[in-house]
């Protein structure tokens, strides 16, 4: 049996190297298409998900009490399960019987009760 010629082996090599970069392409490819799916679900959800109240009234731990009045994108409440949605006349007249706006959102500001 006589030895490959240079010519062969470079053609060898070449397949090799076709077969490997083929099955790599086709890895990328797979994670892209989990990408591109991951995002069109996030975007689906994000989509899905309601707006946010305009205005929140936070309650202590006895829910009978209302510790304080937010905007509704107020990041300190951000998946507070003891917040509740409230009308801008709700959140008006909260802050007006001395319940404290937070001083983060300042919703007494938004709602221009400050002079």
């Amino acid at each position: 049996m006589s030895e490959p010629s240079r010519l062969e082996l470079l053609h060898f090599t070449r397949r090799v190297v076709m077969q490997q970069a083929t099955a790599a392409l086709r890895q990328i490819d797979g994670w892209i298409a989990e990408e591109e799916r991951r995002e069109t679900e996030r975007r689906r959800r994000e989509e899905d998900r309601p707006p946010h109240p305009e205005w929140l009234v936070q309650h202590g731990l006895n829910p009978k009490n209302i510790d304080a009045v937010h905007t509704g994108d107020c990041w300190t409440v951000e998946g507070s399960d003891r917040c509740r949605p409230v009308s801008r006349d709700q959140a008006v007249e909260a802050i007006r019987h001395q319940v404290p706006a937070c001083t983060f959102c300042r919703p007494d500001t938004v709602l221009g009760l400050l002079e």
